[in-house]
């Protein structure tokens, strides 16, 4: 039987726009402000979806949420009719509005944890979407992400679907940002990493002093409890709390991994001779590749300002596998001579391809925030929602719904126009639709 790593990347939504709203996120802050354009974002992620898919991966599309989050604007007090809630949001709480108007769910490395059926105690695909709870902006969107996983992966003797975790800092939870799986082959029992900040409970460890520690080891604890883990087949592992402080906010910009193959920067981690040490103990035998990223050859800053190591690790049909980096790896002298080094190096990395995401790169999110990495046996591929699979008729679907329905620039100021809502529902309810999702959105369920 056959097993497969689908890609599921998150659509960019309609209100794609720069406010600046992630501290600790050093790309989005620095472009706060800025004019966005949400067809070019839209179009560009989808290019990136279709190419995957193009070179025999199999690749999926996640729905985006709906914003303005007006249901949240009326929670907090604004009352009125919808367009009379979005100014009052606008003109008293300018903060709240824009939190509301995120479409920050095309990061879906955040929407969920999964952990395949190779590793759970019942056999069956387990999903715990991320409670997000660091960021007001992105705290609105897990019931929604629920949803959309649940019309996605809807077959019950497959799949498992939990609540997300409480909503408190104590459970902050970021989702397959901060987890990675290492195995021989996608079908098979493999280890899965949990990446965390800080601990919850215990004041006196290290914990980051600049920026906020998102993920936290007790929300790690949780996750491998619900999804039925073995004790053996996972480790836990605390992010470094300097590279935190600068500005590596999620492990996935420090680190990223697929099969046998674990590539990291050298700072990653606050104690990486014991983490390597426990993986390769619990991988077993089998050839384990531990590619190190020094500092004198790509610093920091440059990791981060290029995202080099938010980049996605795919392993081609052929069996090679395959880095897709955005441009800026590519524009990057340092990261650039690093890659085409790479290549060469004899690991089972093979091949870098470049890719332009630069509307999501301006706000904070690489190739590797666009998608959810979820292993499936070809019976559980089968048993996925087919609308939801990358196909040359499903890519000209998209293309045309978002030149239809996206505007090709928004200001923050556009964010108050009751037009652009009525816009993004009128979109979003034509792509549930297309896709087959059933009623997601809190509007078609009123």
């Amino acid at each position: 039987m056959k097993n497969f790593e689908v890609n599921f990347d998150g659509l960019v939504g309609p209100t794609h726009n720069y406010a600046g709203l992630s501290f600790g996120n050093v790309a989005s802050f620095s472009n706060a402000s800025a004019n966005s354009h949400p067809k070019q974002a839209a179009l560009q992620g989808l290019a990136k979806m279709k190419a995957l898919s193009d070179m025999g991966m199999k690749q999926g599309v996640l729905a985006p949420q709906e914003r303005p989050d007006i249901y949240t604007l009326r929670r907090l007090g604004f009352s009125g009719s919808d367009a009379e809630v979005l100014e009052k949001a606008a003109q008293k709480a300018p903060e709240v509005h824009l939190a509301c108007c995120s479409a920050s769910s095309m990061w879906t490395a955040n929407a969920a944890t999964v952990s395949p059926s190779a590793d759970t105690a019942d056999g069956r695909v387990h999903f715990t979407p991320a409670n997000l709870t660091n960021k007001f902006h992105r705290s609105l969107e897990p019931e929604v992400t629920g949803r959309i996983l649940q019309g996605t992966f809807h077959d019950s003797k497959y799949f498992v679907h939990h609540k997300h975790l409480p909503d408190n800092e104590h459970f902050g939870d970021e989702g397959a940002a901060n987890h990675t799986r290492l195995c021989k082959d996608y079908g098979q029992e493999g280890v899965e990493l949990f990446v965390f900040g800080r601990y919850a409970f215990d004041a006196s460890k290290p914990a980051p002093t600049k920026y906020p520690a998102r993920q936290t080891y007790e929300a790690c604890q949780a996750i491998a409890r619900l999804h039925g883990l073995s004790d053996d087949n996972v480790v836990y592992i605390q992010q470094n709390p300097n590279v935190i402080d600068q500005g590596v906010f999620h492990n996935d910009v420090i680190s990223v991994g697929n099969q046998n193959v674990l590539f990291y920067h050298e700072q990653a981690f606050a104690d990486t001779v014991s983490a390597l040490d426990e993986i390769q103990q619990k991988f077993g035998d089998s050839p384990l590749h531990f590619i190190k990223v020094s500092t004198d050859a790509v610093s920091v800053q440059e990791a981060v300002k290029t995202y080099l190591f938010n980049t996605q690790i795919i392993t081609l049909p052929n069996g090679e596998m395959a880095i897709i980096a955005p441009t800026e790896c590519q524009e990057s002298t340092a990261v650039s001579s690093y890659l085409n080094e790479l290549v060469e190096m004899g690991t089972p990395i093979k091949q870098v391809h470049y890719f332009d995401v630069k509307q999501s790169m301006k706000n904070g999110g690489g190739p590797a925030c666009l998608r959810l990495r979820v292993a499936l046996t070809e019976q559980e591929l089968q048993a996925v929602n087919p609308n939801t699979l990358m196909n040359d008729a499903l890519y000209s679907k998209l293309t045309h719904w978002v030149n239809k329905h996206y505007r090709d620039e928004l200001s923050l100021d556009d964010l108050r126009d009751p037009a652009l809502l009525a816009e993004s529902r009128s979109s979003l309810d034509e792509l549930t639709q297309i896709l087959k999702l059933g009623s997601v959105y809190p509007f078609q369920r009123v």
